[in-house]
């Protein structure tokens, strides 16, 4: 299928978080087919933003507790595919009634978990992964109102 017919039908979003000042030449690499990038903070230097844009896709962030540029949100809803995503750095402590993922950072450990009716999604850590898990990145692929999320190891 070429690849404008399949973008109709597929979403493929990069996501990043906790760069913290670093961004290996890989990622830009691995985020270049891209139709979307969310990085979910911890970003700590803005040039990792500029250096992702020069992929050329649109970017979308949300600020960490180790970001100083307050112009960020912390929290960003976004609607794809039919599905109601919620992207912040730092988990919520409750379950949101109003939307289908939450894509967060913070804990620098991977996650594909599902409380209640709220799918939990963390692509791990770009640079100093937690609890023996390699650093990481994902594909988020939203399809037909059905996700794909393919955690991608750095190492």
């Amino acid at each position: 299928m070429p690849p404008s017919e399949k973008s109709k039908d597929t979403l493929r979003i990069f996501v990043l978080a906790d760069t913290h000042n670093r961004l290996p030449e890989t990622v830009s690499e691995i985020a270049k087919d891209a139709d979307e990038i969310w990085h979910l903070g911890d970003v700590c230097t803005e040039t990792i933003l500029d250096e992702l844009r020069a992929v050329g896709r649109r970017v979308t962030v949300v600020r960490g507790n180790c970001d100083s540029n307050f112009d960020w949100p912390l929290v960003v809803d976004l609607a794809r595919g039919g599905l109601k995503f919620r992207l912040q750095h730092i988990p919520p402590d409750h379950l949101p009634d109003d939307v289908d993922l939450i894509l967060h950072g913070h804990t620098h450990v991977p996650r594909n978990e599902r409380r209640g009716s709220v799918l939990f999604l963390n692509p791990g850590c770009v640079t100093r992964a937690n609890q023996g898990a390699p650093p990481s990145v994902a594909w988020l692929e939203i399809a037909n109102g059905k996700i794909s999320w393919q955690l991608v190891p750095l190492r």
